[in-house]
């Protein structure tokens, strides 16, 4: 067996000590030109400042990776907590395919248990009937939001207000759909991106009426302070459902803000004038729309863009002649 004696002595130490600023002294000088070397340790490399050598590279970091993915988050591994979620975010998925890592079909009995540890997965992720009430109601922001074309953080308003709604105890008495809907249209209005409750009611599983009534209860109860939707606001969308020129959209812009500077837009739908508007600048540029297709395609009743349209076309042209 061999043994190891370790010198302690004063003599033994101090050779000890400069074996280990020469190892050092070597490891920072690279070994070609004896420059000095750089660690960078954002890119994980040692690399040589004066011949360019590049002695380490992909070095492994065994530092925290923290991220700050918002004021209150900051979590090692994972994606930042989401208000569309009943629990966050924060809970576990099992996914529905039946097959293993490579991609091969998981046999009978391996199938029976997945679905066995998914309806476990199911009952622990939402273990009360607020829970599994926040569940329901998030997927049908989910579903119309993706429906109608509303962004991200529209529908992340939307959840907000959906669980303050839950917070204060507004929802016995009422359908979870239509009190969903509602804060999506609030939602929607709050961002600029408005839909009329015709194209809500498309997409909804209940009616307008329903609707209105709890956006009027949850506007009372929660105190929102929303502004009138502005006409301007709906012509993207109908620009692109009717696949107007742009001279075309251009046009109408400037119509809603002739009429919004005569203050023809008090008192009248904001979807209906802009529905208006593209129909007297598509007249203006001779693009082919006739006011069938734009009721068809915008909702707006043909009747209600033939009587608006003259009164807009007039302010637009006074607002031309000054």
């Amino acid at each position: 067996m061999t043994q190891t004696i370790v010198d302690t002595t004063a003599d033994g130490l101090a050779r000890n000590g400069e074996r280990d600023t020469d190892r050092e002294r070597r490891a920072s000088e690279c070994p070609e030109c004896a420059g000095t070397v750089d660690h960078d340790e954002e890119h994980g490399e040692r690399t040589c400042t004066e011949c360019g050598l590049v002695l380490d590279a992909d070095a492994i970091d065994y530092g925290p990776e923290w991220r700050t993915l918002d004021d209150e988050d900051g979590r090692r591994v994972g994606p930042p907590v989401s208000t569309l979620r009943h629990d966050k975010g924060l809970s576990t998925t099992i996914g529905w395919q039946n097959e293993d890592a490579y991609g091969n079909q998981l046999s009978g009995r391996k199938r029976k248990q997945l679905q066995r540890l998914r309806t476990w997965n199911e009952r622990f992720t939402s273990k009360n009937a607020a829970e599994r009430n926040l569940k329901q109601a998030f997927g049908e922001i989910e579903r119309m939001a993706s429906a109608l074309g509303l962004p991200e953080p529209c529908r992340e308003t939307a959840g907000v207000l959906y669980r303050r709604a839950v917070d204060d105890g507004l929802l016995p008495g009422r359908s979870i759909e239509a009190i969903a809907t509602a804060c999506l249209y609030a939602a929607a209005r709050q961002h600029g991106t408005p839909r009329t409750l015709v194209a809500f009611e498309s997409v909804s599983r209940v009616e307008k009426l329903p609707v209105q009534r709890a956006y009027r209860y949850l506007s009372t109860e929660l105190g929102l302070q929303i502004e009138p939707a502005d006409p301007v606001h709906y012509l993207p969308q109908y620009a692109s459902e009717l696949e107007i020129s742009d001279d075309a959209e251009r046009v109408a812009r400037e119509i809603l803000e002739a009429a919004k500077h005569r203050g023809l837009h008090s008192g009248r739908s904001p979807a209906g004038l802009a529905a208006s508007a593209i129909y007297g600048a598509a007249r203006l540029t001779n693009d082919r729309l006739t006011q069938e297709t734009i009721g068809e395609e915008t909702g707006v009743s043909s009747v209600t863009v033939r009587n608006r349209y003259r009164e807009l076309l007039d302010a637009y042209g006074e607002a031309r002649d000054r």
